[in-house]
Protein backbone atom coordinates (compact mmCIF):
# COMPACT_ATOMS: atom_id res chain seq x y z
CA UNK A 1 0.00 0.00 0.00
CA UNK A 2 1.24 3.47 -0.83
CA UNK A 3 1.61 5.68 2.22
CA UNK A 4 -0.24 8.46 0.42
CA UNK A 5 -3.36 6.65 -0.80
CA UNK A 6 -6.59 5.41 0.73
CA UNK A 7 -6.61 1.74 1.82
CA UNK A 8 -7.93 -0.52 -0.92
CA UNK A 9 -7.60 -4.22 -0.13
CA UNK A 10 -7.31 -6.44 2.93
CA UNK A 11 -3.53 -5.98 3.08
CA UNK A 12 -3.92 -2.20 3.04
CA UNK A 13 -6.48 -2.28 5.82
CA UNK A 14 -4.66 -4.49 8.34
CA UNK A 15 -1.34 -2.80 7.58
CA UNK A 16 -2.89 0.62 8.18
CA UNK A 17 -4.29 -0.64 11.49
CA UNK A 18 -0.88 -1.91 12.59
CA UNK A 19 0.74 1.40 11.64
CA UNK A 20 -1.82 3.39 13.62
CA UNK A 21 -1.25 1.35 16.79
CA UNK A 22 2.52 1.49 16.17
CA UNK A 23 3.29 -2.22 16.22
CA UNK A 24 5.83 -4.00 14.09
CA UNK A 25 4.44 -5.31 10.82
CA UNK A 26 5.14 -8.72 9.25
CA UNK A 27 4.87 -10.41 12.65
CA UNK A 28 2.47 -13.32 12.16
CA UNK A 29 0.74 -13.16 15.55
CA UNK A 30 0.22 -9.39 15.41
CA UNK A 31 -0.84 -9.51 11.76
CA UNK A 32 -3.44 -12.18 12.46
CA UNK A 33 -4.78 -10.10 15.30
CA UNK A 34 -5.05 -7.09 13.01
CA UNK A 35 -6.83 -9.17 10.36
CA UNK A 36 -9.36 -10.40 12.89
CA UNK A 37 -10.12 -6.86 14.07
CA UNK A 38 -10.58 -5.68 10.48
CA UNK A 39 -13.11 -8.44 9.78
CA UNK A 40 -14.95 -7.75 13.04
CA UNK A 41 -15.07 -4.05 12.16
CA UNK A 42 -16.34 -4.80 8.65
CA UNK A 43 -19.17 -6.91 10.06
CA UNK A 44 -20.01 -4.34 12.75
CA UNK A 45 -20.08 -1.59 10.14
CA UNK A 46 -23.05 -3.28 8.49
CA UNK A 47 -25.03 -4.20 11.60
CA UNK A 48 -27.98 -1.83 11.68
CA UNK A 49 -26.63 0.15 8.72
CA UNK A 50 -27.18 -2.34 5.90
CA UNK A 51 -30.40 -0.61 4.91
CA UNK A 52 -28.59 2.74 4.83
CA UNK A 53 -25.55 1.81 2.73
CA UNK A 54 -26.33 1.37 -0.98
CA UNK A 55 -23.38 -0.93 -1.68
CA UNK A 56 -25.05 -3.71 0.32
CA UNK A 57 -28.34 -3.62 -1.63
CA UNK A 58 -29.16 -6.23 -4.26
CA UNK A 59 -32.11 -6.86 -6.58
CA UNK A 60 -33.60 -10.26 -7.34
CA UNK A 61 -36.71 -11.90 -8.76
CA UNK A 62 -38.67 -14.82 -7.40
CA UNK A 63 -40.78 -17.10 -9.61
CA UNK A 64 -43.73 -18.79 -7.95
CA UNK A 65 -45.13 -22.24 -8.69
CA UNK A 66 -48.58 -22.66 -10.20
CA UNK A 67 -51.05 -24.67 -8.14
CA UNK A 68 -51.82 -28.16 -9.49
CA UNK A 69 -55.24 -29.86 -9.46
CA UNK A 70 -55.16 -32.27 -12.43
CA UNK A 71 -56.70 -35.72 -11.90
CA UNK A 72 -58.08 -37.23 -8.72
CA UNK A 73 -56.59 -38.55 -5.49
CA UNK A 74 -57.15 -41.48 -3.12
CA UNK A 75 -55.87 -41.88 0.44
CA UNK A 76 -56.86 -43.89 3.51
CA UNK A 77 -57.45 -42.45 6.96
CA UNK A 78 -54.27 -42.85 9.02
CA UNK A 79 -52.21 -43.44 5.89
CA UNK A 80 -49.46 -41.33 4.35
CA UNK A 81 -49.50 -42.63 0.77
CA UNK A 82 -51.32 -40.62 -1.87
CA UNK A 83 -52.46 -42.39 -5.03
CA UNK A 84 -53.30 -40.30 -8.06
CA UNK A 85 -55.37 -41.00 -11.15
CA UNK A 86 -54.63 -39.08 -14.40
CA UNK A 87 -52.01 -37.11 -12.47
CA UNK A 88 -48.52 -36.09 -13.59
CA UNK A 89 -46.96 -35.25 -10.24
CA UNK A 90 -43.41 -36.21 -11.19
CA UNK A 91 -43.49 -34.65 -14.67
CA UNK A 92 -41.70 -31.38 -15.39
CA UNK A 93 -43.69 -28.28 -16.22
CA UNK A 94 -42.65 -25.51 -18.63
CA UNK A 95 -40.02 -24.31 -16.12
CA UNK A 96 -38.32 -27.72 -15.78
CA UNK A 97 -39.83 -28.22 -12.33
CA UNK A 98 -41.99 -31.18 -11.36
CA UNK A 99 -45.67 -30.41 -10.86
CA UNK A 100 -45.39 -31.66 -7.27
CA UNK A 101 -42.26 -31.20 -5.17
CA UNK A 102 -40.98 -32.22 -1.77
CA UNK A 103 -41.88 -29.49 0.72
CA UNK A 104 -45.01 -28.46 -1.14
CA UNK A 105 -48.45 -28.43 0.48
CA UNK A 106 -51.70 -30.20 -0.40
CA UNK A 107 -55.35 -29.87 0.63
CA UNK A 108 -57.42 -33.01 -0.03
CA UNK A 109 -61.10 -33.27 -0.94
CA UNK A 110 -61.95 -29.74 0.23
CA UNK A 111 -60.70 -30.30 3.79
CA UNK A 112 -59.16 -27.68 6.04
CA UNK A 113 -56.01 -29.59 6.95
CA UNK A 114 -52.81 -28.78 5.08
CA UNK A 115 -50.41 -31.68 4.51
CA UNK A 116 -46.77 -31.40 3.49
CA UNK A 117 -45.30 -33.52 0.71
CA UNK A 118 -42.31 -35.60 1.81
CA UNK A 119 -41.70 -37.70 -1.35
CA UNK A 120 -42.84 -37.89 -4.97
CA UNK A 121 -41.63 -41.21 -6.41
CA UNK A 122 -43.85 -41.21 -9.53
CA UNK A 123 -46.56 -39.39 -11.45
CA UNK A 124 -49.30 -41.21 -9.52
CA UNK A 125 -47.70 -41.69 -6.11
CA UNK A 126 -46.68 -39.29 -3.35
CA UNK A 127 -46.14 -39.33 0.40
CA UNK A 128 -47.25 -36.83 3.03
CA UNK A 129 -45.26 -36.18 6.20
CA UNK A 130 -48.13 -36.80 8.64
CA UNK A 131 -51.03 -39.26 8.78
CA UNK A 132 -54.22 -38.40 6.93
CA UNK A 133 -56.88 -37.49 9.51
CA UNK A 134 -60.00 -37.32 7.35
CA UNK A 135 -62.21 -40.22 6.29
CA UNK A 136 -61.02 -42.40 3.44
CA UNK A 137 -60.97 -40.59 0.11
CA UNK A 138 -61.34 -42.40 -3.22
CA UNK A 139 -61.20 -40.40 -6.44
CA UNK A 140 -61.39 -37.12 -4.56
CA UNK A 141 -60.28 -33.65 -5.53
CA UNK A 142 -57.13 -31.94 -4.28
CA UNK A 143 -55.17 -28.70 -4.52
CA UNK A 144 -51.38 -28.83 -4.50
CA UNK A 145 -49.60 -25.51 -3.89
CA UNK A 146 -46.39 -23.97 -2.60
CA UNK A 147 -46.49 -21.11 -0.10
CA UNK A 148 -42.76 -20.99 0.75
CA UNK A 149 -39.94 -20.07 -1.62
CA UNK A 150 -36.17 -19.92 -1.43
CA UNK A 151 -34.60 -16.48 -1.40
CA UNK A 152 -31.42 -15.48 -3.15
CA UNK A 153 -28.35 -17.39 -2.00
CA UNK A 154 -26.76 -14.33 -0.33
CA UNK A 155 -30.01 -13.01 1.17
CA UNK A 156 -29.58 -11.52 4.64
CA UNK A 157 -32.68 -9.37 5.10
CA UNK A 158 -35.10 -7.22 3.13
CA UNK A 159 -34.39 -3.54 2.53
CA UNK A 160 -37.94 -2.31 3.03
CA UNK A 161 -39.33 -3.40 6.40
CA UNK A 162 -42.91 -2.79 5.26
CA UNK A 163 -42.99 -4.33 1.77
CA UNK A 164 -41.49 -7.54 0.47
CA UNK A 165 -42.24 -6.34 -3.06
CA UNK A 166 -43.48 -2.83 -3.73
CA UNK A 167 -43.96 -3.68 -7.41
CA UNK A 168 -46.59 -6.30 -6.50
CA UNK A 169 -47.78 -4.53 -3.34
CA UNK A 170 -46.94 -7.50 -1.11
CA UNK A 171 -46.74 -6.21 2.44
CA UNK A 172 -44.33 -7.70 4.98
CA UNK A 173 -45.35 -8.68 8.49
CA UNK A 174 -43.61 -10.46 11.35
CA UNK A 175 -43.80 -14.23 11.82
CA UNK A 176 -45.94 -14.09 14.95
CA UNK A 177 -48.57 -11.92 13.29
CA UNK A 178 -48.53 -14.11 10.18
CA UNK A 179 -49.14 -17.28 12.21
CA UNK A 180 -51.95 -15.61 14.15
CA UNK A 181 -53.71 -14.27 11.05
CA UNK A 182 -53.27 -17.29 8.79
CA UNK A 183 -53.10 -20.43 10.96
CA UNK A 184 -54.25 -22.56 8.02
CA UNK A 185 -52.78 -21.08 4.90
CA UNK A 186 -54.85 -23.19 2.51
CA UNK A 187 -56.67 -20.89 0.06
CA UNK A 188 -54.68 -20.09 -3.08
CA UNK A 189 -54.74 -16.75 -4.88
CA UNK A 190 -52.46 -13.85 -5.74
CA UNK A 191 -49.92 -13.23 -2.94
CA UNK A 192 -50.75 -10.19 -0.80
CA UNK A 193 -48.80 -10.71 2.44
CA UNK A 194 -45.35 -12.16 3.16
CA UNK A 195 -43.16 -13.05 6.11
CA UNK A 196 -39.56 -14.28 6.34
CA UNK A 197 -39.09 -17.65 8.02
CA UNK A 198 -35.92 -19.48 9.01
CA UNK A 199 -35.94 -23.17 8.21
CA UNK A 200 -33.58 -26.00 9.03
CA UNK A 201 -29.95 -26.00 7.96
CA UNK A 202 -29.10 -27.45 4.56
CA UNK A 203 -25.57 -28.62 3.80
CA UNK A 204 -23.71 -26.12 5.98
CA UNK A 205 -24.03 -24.02 9.14
CA UNK A 206 -25.93 -21.19 7.46
CA UNK A 207 -29.65 -21.12 8.35
CA UNK A 208 -31.99 -21.30 5.36
CA UNK A 209 -34.26 -18.28 5.05
CA UNK A 210 -37.43 -18.50 2.97
CA UNK A 211 -40.38 -16.25 2.23
CA UNK A 212 -43.89 -17.47 3.04
CA UNK A 213 -46.87 -15.98 1.21
CA UNK A 214 -50.52 -15.45 1.93
CA UNK A 215 -52.27 -16.26 -0.30
CA UNK A 216 -50.30 -19.23 -1.65
CA UNK A 217 -49.75 -18.49 -5.37
CA UNK A 218 -52.41 -19.80 -7.75
CA UNK A 219 -50.33 -18.99 -10.83
CA UNK A 220 -46.77 -18.45 -11.99
CA UNK A 221 -45.80 -14.94 -10.85
CA UNK A 222 -42.46 -13.17 -11.22
CA UNK A 223 -42.02 -11.18 -8.02
CA UNK A 224 -39.17 -8.62 -7.81
CA UNK A 225 -37.69 -7.77 -4.41
CA UNK A 226 -34.73 -5.86 -2.99
CA UNK A 227 -32.57 -7.33 -0.26
CA UNK A 228 -29.37 -6.86 1.72
CA UNK A 229 -26.51 -9.18 0.89
CA UNK A 230 -24.57 -11.19 3.46
CA UNK A 231 -21.47 -11.02 1.27
CA UNK A 232 -19.22 -8.29 2.66
CA UNK A 233 -16.09 -8.88 0.56
CA UNK A 234 -15.03 -9.76 -2.95
CA UNK A 235 -11.93 -11.54 -4.25
CA UNK A 236 -9.61 -10.13 -6.89
CA UNK A 237 -11.40 -12.45 -9.35
CA UNK A 238 -14.76 -10.86 -8.49
CA UNK A 239 -16.16 -13.67 -6.33
CA UNK A 240 -18.32 -12.43 -3.46
CA UNK A 241 -17.68 -13.87 0.00
CA UNK A 242 -18.68 -13.21 3.59
CA UNK A 243 -15.32 -11.97 4.94
CA UNK A 244 -11.85 -10.84 3.95
CA UNK A 245 -9.48 -13.80 3.62
CA UNK A 246 -6.68 -13.21 1.11
CA UNK A 247 -4.52 -10.10 1.12
CA UNK A 248 -5.98 -8.98 -2.23
CA UNK A 249 -9.62 -9.33 -1.14
CA UNK A 250 -11.56 -6.08 -0.98
CA UNK A 251 -14.56 -5.08 1.15
CA UNK A 252 -17.73 -4.23 -0.77
CA UNK A 253 -17.62 -0.80 0.90
CA UNK A 254 -17.03 2.04 -1.53
CA UNK A 255 -13.37 2.99 -1.47
CA UNK A 256 -13.87 6.54 -0.17
CA UNK A 257 -15.39 5.07 2.99
CA UNK A 258 -13.04 2.16 3.67
CA UNK A 259 -10.93 4.04 6.21
CA UNK A 260 -13.98 3.88 8.51
CA UNK A 261 -13.29 0.14 8.84
CA UNK A 262 -9.83 0.92 10.18
CA UNK A 263 -11.20 3.38 12.75
CA UNK A 264 -13.65 0.81 14.06
CA UNK A 265 -10.96 -1.87 14.15
CA UNK A 266 -8.83 0.65 16.05
CA UNK A 267 -11.60 0.94 18.65
CA UNK A 268 -11.69 -2.85 19.10
CA UNK A 269 -7.90 -2.99 19.38
CA UNK A 270 -7.66 -0.33 22.10
CA UNK A 271 -10.70 -1.61 23.94
CA UNK A 272 -9.26 -5.11 24.20
CA UNK A 273 -5.93 -3.61 25.34
CA UNK A 274 -7.84 -1.75 28.11
CA UNK A 275 -6.86 1.63 26.71
CA UNK A 276 -10.22 3.27 27.30
CA UNK A 277 -9.18 6.80 26.36
CA UNK A 278 -7.92 5.90 22.91
CA UNK A 279 -10.80 3.47 22.41
CA UNK A 280 -13.26 6.30 23.06
CA UNK A 281 -11.41 8.59 20.64
CA UNK A 282 -11.44 5.92 17.91
CA UNK A 283 -15.13 5.20 18.54
CA UNK A 284 -16.00 8.89 18.20
CA UNK A 285 -14.10 9.14 14.91
CA UNK A 286 -15.85 6.04 13.61
CA UNK A 287 -19.29 7.25 14.72
CA UNK A 288 -18.76 10.62 13.03
CA UNK A 289 -17.78 8.86 9.80
CA UNK A 290 -20.81 6.56 9.88
CA UNK A 291 -23.17 9.48 10.46
CA UNK A 292 -21.66 11.22 7.44
CA UNK A 293 -22.01 8.07 5.36
CA UNK A 294 -25.63 7.57 6.43
CA UNK A 295 -26.49 11.18 5.61
CA UNK A 296 -24.90 11.13 2.17
CA UNK A 297 -27.46 11.86 -0.52
CA UNK A 298 -27.62 9.86 -3.71
CA UNK A 299 -27.87 11.55 -7.08
CA UNK A 300 -31.50 12.47 -7.67
CA UNK A 301 -32.53 12.11 -4.03
CA UNK A 302 -34.52 15.00 -2.50
CA UNK A 303 -32.44 17.53 -0.61
CA UNK A 304 -33.32 18.68 2.88
CA UNK A 305 -34.82 22.19 2.98
CA UNK A 306 -36.26 24.51 5.63
CA UNK A 307 -39.90 25.50 5.08
CA UNK A 308 -41.29 28.00 7.59
CA UNK A 309 -44.82 27.54 8.90
CA UNK A 310 -46.65 30.50 7.30
CA UNK A 311 -50.23 29.68 8.31
CA UNK A 312 -50.34 31.73 11.54
CA UNK A 313 -48.62 34.69 9.85
CA UNK A 314 -51.07 34.66 6.95
CA UNK A 315 -54.07 34.56 9.28
CA UNK A 316 -52.67 37.42 11.31
CA UNK A 317 -51.95 39.45 8.18
CA UNK A 318 -55.60 39.30 7.19
CA UNK A 319 -56.66 40.76 10.53
CA UNK A 320 -54.04 43.30 11.68
CA UNK A 321 -56.47 45.91 13.01
CA UNK A 322 -59.24 43.88 14.58
CA UNK A 323 -58.77 41.44 17.46
CA UNK A 324 -62.32 40.15 17.13
CA UNK A 325 -61.53 38.23 13.97
CA UNK A 326 -63.18 40.56 11.43
CA UNK A 327 -61.60 41.17 8.04
CA UNK A 328 -59.62 44.31 7.29
CA UNK A 329 -61.90 45.39 4.44
CA UNK A 330 -65.49 46.67 4.94
CA UNK A 331 -68.42 47.77 2.77
CA UNK A 332 -69.73 50.54 5.00
CA UNK A 333 -69.57 54.34 4.53
CA UNK A 334 -67.29 55.33 7.41
CA UNK A 335 -64.78 57.96 6.38
CA UNK A 336 -61.84 55.94 7.74
CA UNK A 337 -62.74 52.51 6.34
CA UNK A 338 -60.37 50.51 4.12
CA UNK A 339 -61.69 49.39 0.78
CA UNK A 340 -60.34 46.92 -1.72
Amino acid sequence: MSATTMPKDFSDLFTDLQNRVRVQTSVTATENQAKRYINIALEDMHIGFREKVPWAERDAQLRTHDDYTTGTISVSQGGTTLTGSSTAWNTNNSFSETNMQVGGKIVINGGNEVYQISAVPSDTSATISSEFTQSDVSGGTYVYFEDEYALHADFLRVVDLQFFSQADEIILIDRKTFRRRYPRNNVVGKPQVATIVTQEFSGDTTPVQRVRFWKPPNDTYLIPYTYITNKLAVTAAGVAQESLDDDTDEPIVWRQYRHAIVFHALYHWYRDKKNDTRAAQAEKSYTDLMLRIASDQEIGAPRASAQPVVGPYARSARRPYNRRGKGRFTTGTSFDELRS
